[in-house]
């Protein structure tokens, strides 16, 4: 299978489940401001479930690109990767409908650490393939954002059982620090795109 292949299927895949998310947002029924109350937790949760995968999506398209082929082995840990964010508008809708309390804030964590986990085996795979005296290879170094970032999801899973506000302010301090634009793989794109015409 081709990379441009992959890439549209799990495209196609991310814009569904922003679809499904959206869909959760009910329209409420009044005319002013108090009517929007009841569904603000269900806002806030889609607002920091579509910053996740749309931080997945940006990462995801420039490993796919820095991808020498892709084997079988990443093929399913793309499935892989792909499954556990189709959990995320039921994990999203459930914790906003229950106003942040703590066993879906929990739930929510988990998803997101079983994510990163996801998307640390497909980052993985694709390295290997690329070899580990590659261009890309030492574009990770030492990755401390991909290494932190499931440490503190298990942590907001921990405090999501005595602190649902606490579990939710490490989940959104993960994206923040994710929202940073990340060039190293960017760079070895740009390095083989007159080469290879990625």
């Amino acid at each position: 299978m081709g990379k441009n292949r992959l890439e549209a299927f799990s495209d196609g895949v991310l814009a569904i489940i922003i679809t499904i998310m959206v869909l959760e947002l009910k329209v409420p029924h009044g005319s002013d401001l108090a009517a929007l109350q009841p569904i603000l937790p269900i806002f806030l949760s889609y607002v920091l479930s579509f910053i996740y995968i749309g931080i997945y999506w940006n990462n995801h398209h420039h490993l796919l690109k820095a991808a020498p082929r892709v084997s079988a082995a990443i093929m399913w840990a793309n499935l892989h990767l792909l499954f556990w964010l189709s959990l995320f508008p039921f994990a999203t809708g459930w914790m906003g409908e229950n106003h942040f309390t703590s066993l879906p804030s929990a739930i929510y964590g988990a998803v997101l650490l079983f994510a990163a986990i996801a998307y640390y085996i497909l980052q993985w795979l694709i390295i290997a393939e690329a070899g580990p005296h590659s261009k890309l290879a030492e574009s990770f170094g030492r990755d401390w954002k991909g290494k932190l970032s499931p440490l503190l999801y298990a942590s907001g899973i921990g405090l999501a059982f005595f602190r649902p506000w606490a579990a939710g302010c490490i989940y959104v301090l993960v994206a923040l620090t994710w929202l940073i634009p990340d060039r190293r793989i960017e760079r070895v794109v740009d390095d083989r795109a007159p080469e290879r015409g990625d």
